[in-house]
């Protein structure tokens, strides 16, 4: 990146969680964030520690799935931010289900949010950084592409990711924009409490027994995931593109 192009990163699914790490650390790393998530109002408490901390942070309100809100979300970054030359595809949701039981409704609703989103959001951003001649896209997959029971709807999206991922690396290459994935094994989250929640567990009882399968022997924090997408997104990581990088605690592929 010339020092000239603009530091504008936008993150996905950021209220909260692994996208909310990410848009903190971005920050600190000396991004400009848009923090976006389904409500403005939820990514407040993001965009105010960011700027609390010296930063520079807009909330973005946009339903990843939506192309008109895509392309509103984005263009409300490039007015307010500068032309967004980072992107970070996190937001997610599960809905979990074996096979013989899971609804029409649950598998499209899935592959909306994470694959039609991040198609959309990598359309709409991908046209500023060939204008940069510069960019980075980092997509999260999950372990559970290599398939996980009951979440066929989320293993194939991430798996798809995966694909995606790798296509974008073939075709904007020679634009300088790389393309990357991340595949989080299990990270401490509102998501994961609830799976231990759903499960019948306290989360400090699941996420004992759960460490136990895991060669470090600890649960993930959103902050290891930050941290892979830091060194993705930087100018030392530009002859780094079209992986898939499993941050879980041990050997996952």
């Amino acid at each position: 990146m010339t020092e000239s192009a603009p530091k504008v990163a936008i993150v996905t699914g950021a209220a909260r969680g692994l996208g909310a790490a990410t848009a903190l650390r971005l920050a600190e790393d000396g991004f400009a964030v848009a923090v976006l998530d389904l409500e403005e109002q939820a990514t407040k408490p993001v965009v105010d520690q960011i700027v609390a901390a010296g930063g520079k942070a807009i909330g973005v309100g946009a339903d990843v799935s939506n192309s008109a809100q895509v392309e509103a979300g984005v263009a409300k970054v490039a007015a307010e931010l500068g032309p967004p030359t980072v992107l970070v595809n996190n937001a997610g949701i599960t809905r979990d289900n074996l096979i013989f039981k899971m609804p029409e409704s649950d598998w499209d609703l899935v592959m909306a949010v994470h694959l039609r989103g991040a198609f959309l959001m990598t359309k709409a951003c991908q046209k500023h950084m060939v204008e940069a001649k510069w960019g980075r896209i980092v997509n999260l997959s999950s372990t559970s592409a290599l398939g996980n029971r009951g979440q066929v709807n989320y293993s194939a999206a991430k798996a798809g990711m995966q694909g995606f991922t790798k296509t974008l690396a073939v075709e904007l290459g020679k634009f300088g924009i790389t393309a990357n994935s991340i595949a989080p094994g299990l990270i401490e989250s509102e998501m994961t409490h609830a799976t231990a929640e759903r499960l019948g567990e306290t989360w400090e009882t699941y996420e004992a027994r759960r460490a136990k399968e895991i060669p470090v022997a600890r649960v993930g924090q959103p902050a290891d995931i930050a941290h892979a997408v830091s060194f993705f997104v930087s100018e030392g990581a530009g002859f780094v593109t079209g992986q898939v990088l499993y941050v879980a605690g041990g050997p996952k592929a």
